[in-house]
């Protein structure tokens, strides 16, 4: 039993440690599909974001999401971490997967993910202060709570909700932080003028590649560590339909926006990749390969109109967060009920009701922190820091001062 429990808790501290590499590829896509001048500040508040998110999840966030008995709405188990030991010794009878302190990781690599999302949507214009405050805020309070409802034993859980790794739980939560962030905020200096809507294409695709690669490999970690368990055939099952999705999305998005804008455009081929790994990601234990590359595929497509969506209805995204972690994670929720050994027309109207309880924790709940942030120390750099760019007048560095690249306006 001890040997079996050793094998189970190591694969979740590898997949733990995938989970947390995963930050490095969110910071390189971020920088990628930005511009040079806003470098440092997007790399500042990633690094941010996994340091203070970790510390309010040991502080308060790990016993707000597990809270232990509760009412199924909001429970609290008390500040910082419990003791997992038994007479001087780690109580191994904490679960037959992992130790109390695997677990804590585990998750507390997860509880940062959700912020991350919201920097690369609201990248290039906000104020760096703000944004600290929003994360402290939605990563220590909101995001608990949210989780407390499926993962904690709430009334989501009680209900049938299914939500394996996260489509919902974290992708769909940053994703609605993220529309109600941008929709506060508005648009980059120039990006819609004239009546027309203007591309400020991302200083290097190098980057971006590198980052959606890292996220990948990072996802083995997501959503293999989320089986809870070093089991053979459900771990080896769900990187299968993990990667197939990835695959069938980025070839979808590839062949969709082809046709649509007769190039080949890397930002959607990548994007089209993560946005098949947010929609499996919410059943990928329950999904055969057939229906993995259905799933991917439609996320890929889905990332494409996704994409121009947001553009026509005025919104800014610079790197094509809400489509891809928002519309793909709503998209991998409701497919849960479609495809899958879950699939039924009961399990669907439960997803349903799911994706709007979450909905509305987080949309009400990232409204009153950026509006009384906005209304208060405000959430907007002036108009002269944006156009020079936030990395010389909030940092005072440039991120490649020995190569004098031509700075964007």
């Amino acid at each position: 039993m001890e040997g079996l429990l050793t094998v189970n808790n190591v694969w979740m501290m590898i997949c733990t440690g995938l989970v947390f590499f995963m930050h490095l590829g969110f910071a390189f896509l971020e920088i990628g599909l930005t511009r040079q001048k806003n470098t440092v500040n997007i790399l500042f508040k990633n690094v941010f974001i996994i340091t203070v998110g970790l510390l309010l999840y040991c502080l308060l966030g790990f016993n707000l999401m597990y809270p232990g008995e509760f009412n199924g709405f909001i429970g609290f188990a008390g500040f910082g971490l419990d003791s997992p030991l038994v007479n001087g010794s780690l109580d191994l009878a904490y679960n037959e997967g992992y130790t109390y302190w695997t677990d804590f990781l585990f998750q507390g690599m997860f509880a940062a993910t959700a912020a991350t999302i919201v920097s690369g949507s609201v990248a290039e214009r906000i104020k760096i202060n703000s944004f600290f405050i929003f994360v402290v805020l939605y990563v220590g309070i909101v995001y608990p709570i949210a989780g407390s409802w499926k993962w904690g034993g709430g009334f989501l859980d009680e209900m049938g909700f299914y939500d394996f790794a996260g489509s919902t739980l974290v992708h769909s939560v940053g994703g609605w932080a993220a529309l109600v962030a941008i929709w506060l905020l508005g648009a980059r200096i120039g990006k819609f003028r004239d009546g027309k809507i203007w591309a400020f294409p991302g200083h290097s695709m190098p980057f971006a590649t590198a980052g959606v690669l890292i996220l990948w490999l990072g996802w083995f970690g997501f959503n293999g560590g989320s089986v809870l368990s070093a089991d053979p055939e459900l771990t080896s099952l769900t990187l299968v339909t993990t990667c197939l999705a990835a695959a069938a999305g980025g070839v979808g998005s590839f062949i969709v926006s082809s046709i649509l804008y007769k190039n080949y455009d890397i930002t959607m081929f990548l994007n089209g990749i993560l946005g098949g790994l947010v929609g499996i990601t919410a059943g990928a234990d329950q999904m055969s390969p057939t229906d993995a590359v259905l799933i991917g595929a439609i996320a890929g497509a889905i990332v494409v109109f996704g994409v121009a969506l947001i553009d026509r209805i005025r919104l800014d995204d610079p790197v094509g967060a809400v489509a891809v972690h928002l519309i793909c994670g709503i998209w991998g929720t409701l497919a849960v009920g479609i495809f899958g050994n879950l699939a039924g027309f009961d399990q669907f109207i439960t997803q349903l009701i799911g994706v709007a309880c979450y909905a509305a924790i987080c949309i009400v709940g990232s409204f009153i922190i950026f509006y009384l942030l906005k209304v208060t120390i405000g959430i907007r750099v002036s108009a002269k820091e944006e156009t020079e760019g936030l990395d010389i007048y909030e940092h005072g560095m440039d991120a490649y001062p020995d190569f004098g690249l031509k700075q964007s306006s």
